[in-house]
């Protein structure tokens, strides 16, 4: 990580350096056009009636415009030399495991998942918070929909594309950067469905209409000027003019305000898609997802700038030169809500599909970020033969580094490893580990681990159970209820089961037995996976299954103090520490 943080360094003191340089561009700006707009209207003022005013006022206003103009590119440049600062000073408090102000994705959690309440996925210090960079609300709920994806495929697809982005840093940040720059007023779930659920309401006809109309007027009014004809001629057209749009002209005027409220989302996305279109990329998903946006050979970016350059002449409507000229001359309104219109009947169904796009290289860059951020990962091969997990070294990504004991696992098909140990020994770390490692893998993502291999297969957890006063629910029957889902879904195909203390909720006799035939139960379905306890009982399983097999977490009592190697190992625990921790405490005598 040391190379990443030296990276993420020089590259927000690069931005810092080019903020501070457009600074002095926007002040120099600001300076010239309050010079500028002055020299106009002192020249104005001074040559009014000479010749000279006709050309310094013009000129002048063409400056002052064009400098205004420059000023909003130069804002926006400045807007996004921002954001690409505080991306990589991001990702500097991340490196020192400073995240737990992040979005957390509380809101993706789902206490029935098969695993997801059990990993900490979401939620204040979870894996979610450390991984999530998107910047779109849909990113992040593709994001979540990744990790929770509780049948995994096409993984060497998702591992290529991830591998892809992850030396991509720059452009992931460019990405990003574009994407916060500016907040829409709607998001894409409110654009889509009013782009897709539109009705016509200006006739056809206009679009032929408007252009000859407008014709007639100039030659009505080139020949009123050469007094070929009456002005009264030309002032009834005018009126007939605007009386053609004033029919509409409600109806243009809720249908201008609404398609405006969504051109931020969908200007917010053509930055986007183009910056997309522009790259060469080489695996397969994501080629694959940059060919959603197009559309007959034609690039989306083509496709959405069109319809922003038309809603910017619906908008002139609000221009008073527009207003008096344009409407009554040349059906102005009436014309370019019929070419906004058609664009939303012919384009409005395959928004949703370039948004889905652009979301999905958002979720993806979060995790090429991750890839990128974490070097000493592995991607898992494909398991050989009978193996189902085989890692070395295995630890869990969210704990620091310096403290992070790894341990090795071997796992075939149908076996079940028995876990004791005593208490804080490091069973639940671990257990926690090897499953956010299968979820890891089932995303695509390296894993911390070494010389990884593993066969692709649907995650089942039970960790924790909670009682529920509203739905009168006991904590051993929420248990139950969570041991059923279980069995049920062993039914489905190959599962790998992860439990922790399993019937916690029952006397020490039942729950013994009752946790025995459940593992039994396990083992004929030709599940595979571990189970975490501390009833010595249960490692006797081992010697009349020979798919079971017994690994233990212990801790040492040394000089008056417990020490723990947190080390995996073979066998069962003997020693044990509740007694030792109530009297080091204080609890008990």
């Amino acid at each position: 990580m040391e190379g990443n943080t030296i990276f993420y360094g020089r590259e927000r003191d690069g931005y810092l350096r080019e903020l501070r340089a457009l600074q002095k561009r926007l002040s120099l700006l600001a300076g010239l056009r309050l010079a500028v707009f002055l020299a106009t209207v002192l020249g104005g003022y001074f040559l009014w009636g000479g010749p000279l005013a006709y050309v310094v006022l013009p000129l002048g206003t063409l400056i002052f415009f064009f400098l205004v103009s420059h000023n909003v590119e130069l804002q926006w440049q400045k807007a996004y030399l921002q954001r690409l600062i505080a991306i990589n000073g991001r990702e500097l408090e991340v490196a020192a495991r400073n995240f737990h102000h992040l979005p957390d994705g509380a809101r993706f959690l789902d206490p029935e998942h098969p695993y997801a309440h059990d990993l900490d996925l979401f939620g204040r210090g979870s894996f979610f918070q450390y991984i999530n960079r998107s910047a779109l609300k849909q990113g992040k709920q593709l994001l979540a929909g990744l990790l929770l994806e509780a049948v995994p495929k096409d993984i060497s697809q998702k591992q290529a594309a991830v591998r892809e982005l992850a030396e991509r840093p720059q452009w992931r940040q460019r990405f990003w950067a574009m994407a916060g720059v500016g907040s829409p007023e709607h998001s894409q779930e409110r654009v889509v469905p009013w782009l897709q659920g539109h009705k016509a309401f200006v006739p056809r006809w206009i679009r032929f209409v408007a252009p000859a109309f407008a014709g007639i007027s100039l030659v009505l009014i080139l020949v009123a000027a050469l007094d070929g004809i009456p002005w009264s001629l030309v002032v009834v057209w005018y009126v007939l003019g605007n009386l053609i749009v004033g029919r509409y002209f409600k109806k243009i005027l809720g249908f201008s305000a609404k398609v405006s409220k969504v051109q931020d989302t969908i200007d917010q996305y053509q930055r986007l898609i183009l910056e997309v279109e522009q790259q060469d990329f080489d695996s397969a998903l994501l080629k694959g997802l940059q060919g959603r946006l197009h559309r007959e050979g034609l690039p989306t970016s083509q496709i959405l700038k069109k319809f922003h350059r038309d809603l910017a002449m619906l908008d002139q409507q609000n221009n008073m030169l527009t207003l008096i000229l344009g409407q009554g001359f040349a059906l102005w309104s009436l014309y370019f809500a019929h070419r906004v219109e058609q664009w939303v009947l012919e384009y409005g169904g395959d928004v949703q599909a370039w948004f889905d796009s652009i979301a999905h290289f958002d979720a993806y860059c979060s995790l090429g970020n991750y890839a990128f951020n974490h070097p000493d990962h592995s991607y898992p091969t494909p398991a050989q033969g009978m193996e189902r997990l085989h890692a070395r070294e295995v630890g869990h990504p969210l704990i620091d580094p310096q403290r992070n004991v790894l341990n090795d696992i071997h796992l075939d098909k149908g076996r079940f490893c028995i876990v004791t140990g005593a208490n804080m020994a490091g069973k639940s770390t671990f257990l926690r580990a090897v499953s956010l490692l299968v979820v890891m893998a089932n995303s695509g993502l390296p894993v911390k681990g070494r010389e990884v291999r593993y066969a692709p297969v649907r995650l089942l957890t039970s960790m924790r159970s909670s009682d529920s006063l509203s739905e009168g629910t006991s904590y051993f029957h929420a248990e139950l209820k969570r041991l059923k889902f279980l069995v049920e879904e062993l039914d489905k195909g190959d599962c790998f089961v992860v439990l922790d203390e399993i019937l916690k909720g029952t006397n020490s006799v039942d729950k013994a037995e009752g946790s025995k035939r459940f593992v039994e139960r396990l083992v004929r379905a030709g599940a595979t996976g571990l189970v975490a306890t501390h009833d010595l009982s249960l490692c006797e399983l081992a010697e009349r299954l020979p798919q079971v097999e017994n690994r233990y977490f212990d801790a040492q009592i040394r000089d008056g103090e417990l020490y723990f190697d947190y080390r995996f190992k073979e066998g069962i625990c003997q020693n044990m520490n509740a007694s030792f921790l109530l009297k080091k405490m204080g609890i008990v005598d």
